[in-house]
């Protein structure tokens, strides 16, 4: 995977995090800048190391699927970012509001950055199919998440309703290109 592609697929697996950092901004007026800047690094840390171990599981099972492995990509990244799509359209039809009284804490945080990476899971079993370099490849999309998400703070106190749904709608088209993009060049030889 070359490295325009790679940054591209990290940018559109961070928009989950993004739009949740916007949020959390919105929502958590009294977000201090370190729980952001922890939140940041927690949402990195998990966005990176979900596709390694889907990697590895991906891996386990390569004898099996490498005749079909690009039809796996396409259809993982399709289906992510489709869902993506799906929910940031859902989001800016209905959207929710900020829970009243809640506090912000570190239990939310993990769970938040546990819910935003499952799909970088999916994402890493496309890696083992097209035999990523999985540490370069989780480490860069652990920064660009991480960066994506402190702009996210600083974006969701300035702008955050206007910005939230419309960042997981570009981070699903991208997925969906990129799974698209796969299947484009194994079927072309390419």
């Amino acid at each position: 995977m070359d490295s325009i592609t790679l940054f591209v697929l990290a940018l559109g697996l961070s928009m989950d995090a993004f739009a949740v950092s916007i949020s959390n901004s919105m929502c958590f007026s009294g977000l201090r800048r370190n729980e952001a800047a922890l939140t940041s690094l927690s949402f990195g840390v998990f966005q990176g190391l979900m596709p390694v171990a889907g990697y590895f599981a991906g891996r386990a099972f390569a004898d099996v699927v490498s005749a079909f492995d690009h039809w796996i990509a396409f259809a993982l990244l399709g289906f992510i970012g489709g869902k993506m799509i799906w929910d940031a359209v859902k989001e800016l039809r209905a959207p929710e509001v900020c829970p009243v009284g809640r506090a912000f804490s570190y239990k939310l945080m993990v769970v938040q950055a546990f819910a935003t990476s499952i799909d970088a899971l999916a994402v890493g079993v496309s890696f083992a199919a097209l035999d990523v370099n999985i540490a370069a490849a989780a480490s860069f999309i652990a920064c660009v998440t991480f960066v994506c998400c402190l702009a996210g703070h600083l974006l969701g106190k300035k702008f955050g309703s206007w910005l939230g749904g419309k960042a997981e709608i570009f981070g699903g088209v991208i997925l969906v290109c990129i799974g698209a993009k796969i299947l484009v060049e194994h079927l072309s030889g390419g």
